[in-house]
């Protein structure tokens, strides 16, 4: 059974995930594309590393995508499968919000359009669905909260 103490972790984890994904959406309904795309990376994150605290991991310094469901698979082999398309999501950590991040130059604001958005978008809420299935299934018996 998962202890109660990493439960409640990933918990306060996937509830930032919901809330990033549900920002992500809407600061691309804003046309502010870069933006959503960086922030569906994090989403993508944090959903996550609410994985792997449910799991027992403490401290969490990486942010890459894929290596976070890498280390996800050694808990659950699904997540290898999850890896390949997920992992997309990495180009969007570093050239989304700073500007010598973009090989060609320019600056993030001018660099993604609403495609880009819309596919970091859908990808975020993608894996948050999957990360929160996966919780749903390990939750702790009401019994063992105590």
């Amino acid at each position: 059974m998962i202890r109660r103490d990493r439960w409640e972790e990933a918990q306060r984890w996937l509830e930032q995930a919901r809330w990033d994904v549900d920002a992500a959406r809407r600061v691309r309904e804003a046309g502010l594309y870069s933006l959503a795309c960086f922030v569906s990376q994090q989403a993508a994150e944090k959903a996550l590393k609410a994985y792997l605290f449910c799991q027992g991991l403490e401290v969490i310094r990486e942010h890459s995508i894929g290596t976070l469901a890498k280390r996800a698979a050694a808990h659950d082999p699904e997540f290898a499968e999850i890896k390949v398309w997920a992992a997309l999501l990495d180009k969007y950590y570093i050239p989304t919000r700073y500007p010598n991040g973009l090989a060609s130059g320019g600056i993030p604001a001018e660099s993604y359009d609403d495609q880009d958005a819309a596919r970091a978008v859908e990808l975020a809420q993608r894996l948050f669905a999957v990360v929160e299935g996966k919780l749903a299934r390990l939750a702790p018996e009401p019994q063992d909260q105590q």
